[in-house]
């Protein structure tokens, strides 16, 4: 049974796998699964056995975004008094704990993804899109905006243009489509999508695990700093990488024309 609420979450052969757990209500986001979410996160960073994490949804959707039927409620997000004067612990929020997560993360994207579940998938790395999916950018024809990371993801993924055109008109985006502007890396049939996520996943989780943590640190600080101090910055990762025993596996496997195995160390 899963330690979290609304989620299930499993360790295999160096994969964590998330899967948001309310297919009832096409895994809409409860208050309780904001912090399952954040916690499962920071759980597969600090797990020495996990390389890759997975992002996946139970049942026919991805995510229907925050859940308004709890909102009108009153015991969603923001239910208790005014909204603009609560705290919310927004660095602990999955955003940004997505954000900073240094191990690569892949979005399962298994139905429709709208609203909150739209800026979760593009918050992972990597997405590959059953061709049931969709992207739904419906945050202006409900009165609000992409209040968690699509504002800042979107415009650098896809340029500002279309970002704007997408934003603005509320658009949603079959598989095809996102695929087409650059929102999705693949969109495969729906019954080989865990299949196809299992061997990409696979694949990661067999590189030098620190190597690819720190590639996508690198990647990750670069879009905010210049040019020459991304180069600098680079080199002082290299250093201690030059020091570590899968270094020396990868030289070592390559000389002798085999596949490495690297144990992260």
């Amino acid at each position: 049974m899963s330690q979290y609420a609304d989620l299930l979450y499993e360790v295999n052969d160096h994969v964590a796998t998330i899967t948001l757990n309310r297919p009832d209500r096409l895994n809409a986001i409860s208050v309780p699964m904001l912090e399952s979410i954040s916690q499962a996160l920071r759980d597969s960073d600090i797990n020495d056995d996990v390389r890759v994490i997975v992002i996946t949804g139970a049942g026919r959707g991805f995510c229907a975004g925050l859940d308004l039927k709890d909102l009108v409620a009153g015991t969603g997000i923001g239910s208790n008094g005014n909204l603009a004067i609560q705290r919310f612990d927004l660095n602990g929020s999955p955003p940004i704990v997505l954000h900073n997560t240094d191990k690569p993360v892949i979005c399962s994207l298994n139905g429709p993804a709208a609203g909150y579940g739209m800026d979760l998938a593009l918050g992972c790395d990597i997405r590959i899109a059953s061709t049931e999916a969709k992207l739904a950018a419906v945050f202006t024809k409900r009165g609000i905006l992409p209040e968690s990371g699509g504002a800042w993801l979107l415009p650098r993924l896809i340029g500002w243009a279309k970002a704007s055109e997408i934003a603005f008109r509320g658009q949603t985006l079959s598989a095809e489509e996102a695929l087409e502007v650059g929102l999705v890396n693949h969109v495969v049939e729906h019954d080989k999508l865990t299949e196809f996520t299992a061997r990409m996943a696979a694949e990661i989780a067999a590189s030098a695990p620190l190597a690819v943590q720190a590639t996508k640190r690198m990647m990750r600080l670069a879009m905010d700093e210049t040019f020459e101090a991304s180069v600098h910055h680079v080199f002082l990762q290299l250093l201690p990488l030059f020091q570590t025993k899968d270094f020396r596996e990868g030289i070592q496997s390559f000389l002798e024309k085999r596949q490495p195995e690297f144990t992260g160390q």
